[in-house]
């Protein structure tokens, strides 16, 4: 008996069920449904998503015969493990307290350090002395974040006595991030990439420093889509790879110094997809180069979990946020990953959130152990066909750029930035249509909550120049059209009280009171709810005594033909009168001069900013 059950693979006593007995049982219990409609999920990115996956979905994917650390590294560059540094970005406006910072974090789990020097412009060696006492250069991977640091520190590094081999880091030299970001370059275009070359050439004794960084995330930071912030980031290193090989460097000291720089967002199966297919497509890039070692072919990346998902209420759902964006990027195999500060949104980081931070990352190292399993996603149905949906759509996007001569043409045109403004609006809209939802900001939010601090800038961001060819592309976060909202309420002399006149059915009146509720908190309405009331003579006198400047009648579609005409006129003109749900007697309702009605499909930043319009607020 023990020989026959060792015998028995797992599930064999099963019989087969092939793709089209599931799929005539779908159809069964759709009852007539449209199964497009109703199952298949249209993304943003352009592409459909089944609602479930089976081997045979996989036949046709070629990515799939590669192993890890295999040409064309869809699978990751490692094969012993899925190492990953630990990085802290540290701002090093004064060089002094951020050595002091840094050799904080280095003592509590840190292996990379990125100091941010992008508001200085001048440097010197005795600021780098300070900026890097007691820290082991080569122990650490190191990274300077800043265009005019770039030249300054690589000198720097070449005066003192390391073992070059072990030096491993980047400066943030990105030109076309420049022209991204602020409409031109900061010189002349032939000027800038021969001081990109110049660099390459000084940091050459350096085989693991880059010095050529490609900003991705300025693209997820701005709204646009996963094949988008690809599809740019891949077309940026491609016009490196052709403007530096056209000055004489040859195509593996070009593709050696490239760091890729990534952000990450809560589409958590679509992020582990981008950077599989990110892998693929720019080691294909390198290869049509014709290198000499297939080696440099691997793309450098560096993750950044996202800032246009985090909020200034509720923040310390950020920290859920960079949660899972951190499993995204280190399940996919990342080569470094900073998580952003739950408070990044609205001040500078503190002792405690740049703790959470760092803890992040350590707890999945050391509790989860995703740092030990190389490829994890690797064979599951739906992240492969992901992997390749993104890739094939990436790759269209990427040849369509280069048809218009290049990433610098493209954007000079004004392609980039209406591809960016296309998605950003659509963003946009589906944030306000609770489309995309961000928790505690257009959807539950807590209603005694109040903003009381001061939003700091920042300084690298977005900034056109006067001598601009072209609009720069906005970072944004995609809550500031609800938080303006909210703010606008916080600030004003009063706050408009929403009364809930909940009446008759039980059931009914409950549900839409909660909807009521979190609806009108969206823009901090100070919302005042009820057990219920027999008649309508009784709430809204409630409400008058209360100085209700909303009244909400929370009932059910059939009582409300009766109910709210007469709020409505026992109302008068003291308070506007709104019904709760999208009730079948609408439009006879409106006939009888109810004019507002709040439900699922509204948009929730038009209907709100028209209620504070009418309150004069």
């Amino acid at each position: 008996m023990s020989d026959k059950i060792k015998q028995t693979k797992l599930f064999e006593e099963f019989p087969p069920i092939s793709l089209q007995e599931w799929e005539d049982k779908i159809k069964v219990d759709l009852k007539g449904a449209d199964y497009e409609n109703k199952l298949v999920w249209k993304t943003i990115e352009g592409f459909s998503v089944q609602p479930y996956y089976r081997a045979e979905h996989l036949e046709n994917l070629k990515h799939l015969k590669y192993v890890p650390g295999e040409f064309p590294f869809v699978r990751g560059s490692n094969v012993k493990s899925n190492f990953w540094y630990v990085r802290q970005d540290i701002d090093a406006t004064d060089a002094a307290e951020a050595n002091k910072k840094a050799l904080d974090a280095l003592m509590k789990g840190v292996d990379s350090l990125g100091f941010d020097m992008c508001c200085k412009e001048d440097f010197s060696n005795g600021e780098f002395e300070i900026l890097l006492k007691d820290i082991s250069i080569e122990s650490i991977e190191l990274n300077i974040v800043g265009a005019t640091a770039a030249h300054p520190f690589v000198d720097f590094l070449k005066t003192k006595s390391l073992n070059k081999n072990e030096v491993i880091g980047s400066v943030g030299f990105d030109p076309l991030a420049h022209l991204t970001l602020n409409g031109n370059f900061c010189k002349a275009q032939d000027e800038v990439f021969d001081t990109a070359k110049e660099l390459i050439e000084k940091a050459k004794d350096f085989p693991k420093f880059r010095t050529i960084g490609v900003n991705g995330e300025m693209f997820n930071n701005s709204g646009a889509t996963t094949v988008q912030e690809l599809a740019f980031a891949l077309a940026m290193g491609n016009q490196y790879l052709n403007l530096l090989t056209e000055k004489g460097l040859d195509v593996d000291t070009v593709a050696q110094k490239i760091k890729f720089n990534f952000g990450v967002s809560s589409n958590y199966f679509m992020e582990i997809a981008k950077f599989r297919a990110a892998r693929m497509l720019w080691a294909k890039i390198v290869e049509a180069y014709k290198p000499n070692n297939l080696e440099v072919a691997k793309m450098n990346i560096h993750a950044v979990t996202s800032k246009f998902n985090q909020t200034i209420y509720d923040p310390y759902v950020n920290m859920l946020r960079g949660t899972t964006e951190s499993m995204s990027a280190t399940i996919a195999g990342v080569e470094s990953l900073s998580v952003t500060p739950f408070n990044n949104a609205f001040e500078s980081s503190t002792e405690f959130s740049d703790r959470i931070a760092r803890n992040t990352q350590i707890l999945l190292k050391e509790e989860s152990y995703i740092n030990k399993i190389i490829d994890p996603a690797g064979g599951s149905y739906y992240i492969e066909n992901l992997t390749n949906s993104i890739a094939e759509h990436a790759w269209k996007l990427f040849q369509t750029i280069e048809s218009k001569g290049g990433y610098v043409e493209a954007f000079k045109a004004g392609f980039i930035q209406d591809q960016v403004n296309e998605s950003a609006n659509k963003r946009n809209l589906n944030i306000a249509t609770r489309r995309e939802i961000l928790l505690g900001t257009n959807q539950y939010p807590n209603a005694l909550e109040k903003f009381d601090a001061n939003i700091t800038e920042k300084c690298c961001s977005s900034s056109k120049r006067n001598d601009a060819v072209a609009e720069p592309i906005k970072p944004f976060r995609g809550a500031e059209q609800m938080e303006t909202l909210r703010l606008k309420s916080e600030k004003a002399a009063v706050t408009p009280k929403v009364f809930l006149l909940t009446i008759g059915d039980l059931t009914m009146r409950k549900a839409r009171a909660a909807f009521a509720s979190g609806f009108f908190a969206c823009a901090g309405f100070e919302v005042v709810d009820n057990p219920g009331f027999n008649t309508v003579e009784e709430g809204v006198k409630t409400a008058l005594d209360q100085n209700a400047s909303i009244v909400v009648v929370c009932s059910s579609d059939d009582e409300y033909t009766e109910l709210a005409p007469s709020v409505l006129e026992q109302l008068g003109d003291k308070a506007i009168t709104v019904v709760a749900g999208y009730p079948k007697s609408i439009e006879a309702l409106k006939a009888k001069g109810i004019k507002h009605f709040i439900h699922m499909k509204l948009n929730l930043v038009e209907t709100l900013e028209g209620f504070q319009n009418e309150l004069g607020i």
